[in-house]
C-alpha cells in the first residue's frame, strides 16, 4: 500500500510541475513593452502547403528592447511571414526591408498594461485550477485505496502531504505572478 501512496504523491507532483511549466510557457508569450522572440512562437507561415513556426524558417534576434529582427533562410517566404506576423493580432507590423524582417515594439500605454496583467491573471488562475484538480484526482486516488485496505490514520498522513504539495505549488504560481505583474507595470 505505501509504495501505492508514494506513486500517487509523485504523480501529483508530476501533475503539478507540468502546470507551472505550462504557465511559465505561457507567460513567455506575453510581452511586457520590450521584444522578445518567444511571442512569434504562437504564428505560424504557410511554408509550402505546410503550417510552419517562424523559427524553423529564419533565424530571429532582438538587436535592442524595441526591435525584433527575423532573417529569413529563403527570400521567396519574406511576403509570407510578413502577412502572418500582420494578420496574427499581436498588436505590432511587420515590415519587409527587402532581405529581412524588422518588428517595432511599441511602448505599453497604461490601458494595455492592464489589460496584459488581466491575462496573466487568467493564466494564473487557469493553472491554479489545474493544481486543484491534480490534488482532487489524489485524494479520490487515496480514498480508493483506503477502501481496498489501506488505514484511515494513513489516508490522513497522504491527504495531508498531498495538501502541503498544493500549497507550496500554489504559492510558487502567486510568486510567478507578482514577478510578471511587476515587470508588465514597470515603465
Amino acid at each position: 500500500m505505501e509504495e501505492q501512496v508514494n506513486f500517487i504523491i509523485d504523480f501529483v507532483t508530476d501533475k503539478m510541475n507540468e502546470s507551472i511549466s505550462h504557465l511559465e510557457g505561457e507567460l513567455s508569450k506575453i510581452r511586457a513593452g520590450r521584444a522578445n522572440t518567444s511571442v512569434l512562437d504562437g504564428v505560424m507561415v504557410d511554408y509550402y502547403g505546410t503550417p510552419t513556426p517562424i523559427n524553423n524558417m529564419a533565424s530571429m534576434s532582438t538587436p535592442d528592447a524595441r526591435t525584433i529582427l527575423i532573417q529569413p533562410w529563403e527570400k521567396p517566404v519574406l511576403s509570407d511571414i510578413v502577412n502572418a506576423i500582420n494578420s496574427s493580432n499581436l498588436g505590432f507590423n511587420a515590415q519587409d526591408t527587402g532581405d529581412k524582417i524588422i518588428i517595432n515594439i511599441p511602448v505599453l500605454t497604461e490601458e494595455r498594461r492592464r489589460d496584459l496583467v488581466k491575462r496573466v491573471k487568467a493564466e494564473v488562475e487557469n493553472c491554479k485550477v489545474s493544481i486543484r484538480n491534480a490534488r482532487r484526482e489524489a485524494n479520490e486516488e487515496l480514498k480508493k485505496l483506503n477502501k481496498e485496505g489501506l488505514s484511515d490514520d494513513a489516508l490522513k498522513i497522504a491527504e495531508d502531504k498531498v495538501q502541503s504539495i498544493t500549497n507550496k505549488y500554489i504559492s510558487k504560481i502567486d510568486s510567478i505572478f507578482e514577478a510578471k505583474e511587476k515587470d508588465i507595470l514597470t515603465v
